[in-house]
């Protein structure tokens, strides 16, 4: 009787080690197929532009007032509370007003939905490429981790862009308003927390965006994603 080789004494279809994609090839996956769908994205990290670009154009409008108010006193308050804003003058303190935290918030909304539509139309049109990568073996979590990584790089490109733009039309406004003296009173450490913030807020709607849709592509059948009509 012949000695057991090392396959022998394992449970029938067990598997030793599964083979998974690199991170560098995913990365070069996803950034190939952003590029295949420039247009696509385009769509995806404009809207992302507008909604981030108007959250850091009302936070760093906001520190900008904060600083105006730190230096000039009961003055600046009056002008604070003539051009809208809500000013404490107990803790020194400024506030978006009700109507631009809404408009804030619809904002951010509407760029949600519109990642969501643009993801689920990538699926839509990659259902035979989803197909085909998992009948050659692709796990659900590789096909999760594209879309994914796809999302994350269309997010911090369009989160950076719309903070920049935001930041910069902020402090033409600021001038505008109160004069290129409220230059002298800028917080830097503010305004740079608050651009982060933004970016940070524009790279987590783009994947709060894209979850579904990716969840969608990585659990279809394979069968089903190659015989689909789209």
């Amino acid at each position: 009787m012949s000695k057991p080789g090392p396959a022998m004494g394992r449970p029938e279809g067990r598997i030793d080690r599964l083979i998974s994609l690199p991170f560098s090839k995913s990365l070069e996956i996803s950034y190939k197929s952003l590029k295949v769908r420039f247009f696509r994205s385009l769509i995806t990290v404009s809207s992302l532009v507008l909604a981030v670009s108007f959250l850091s154009f009302v936070l760093v409008n906001l520190d900008i007032a904060a600083g105006l108010l730190k230096h000039g006193g009961r003055d600046a308050a009056r002008a604070l509370m003539q051009a809208g804003y809500d000013v404490n003058l107990a803790d020194g303190s400024v506030a978006m007003s009700a109507k631009e935290r809404w408009i804030v918030i619809l904002s951010l909304l509407v760029c949600t939905v519109g990642i969501v539509n643009a993801q689920l139309m990538s699926v839509t049109e990659r259902f035979s490429e989803i197909g085909v990568m998992k009948c050659l073996g692709a796990l659900d979590s590789m096909i999760l981790r594209l879309f994914v990584m796809e999302a994350a790089m269309q997010g911090l490109v369009g989160a950076t862009l719309g903070a920049i733009l935001g930041c910069f039309f902020s402090l033409l406004a600021g001038a505008a308003r109160f004069g290129l003296s409220s230059w002298g009173y800028f917080p830097w450490l503010s305004v740079l927390s608050s651009v982060g913030i933004s970016v940070l807020a524009g790279c987590l709607l783009s994947l709060i965006g894209v979850f579904y849709p990716a969840m969608l592509a990585a659990r279809m059948e394979p069968i089903n994603a190659i015989r689909a009509e789209h």
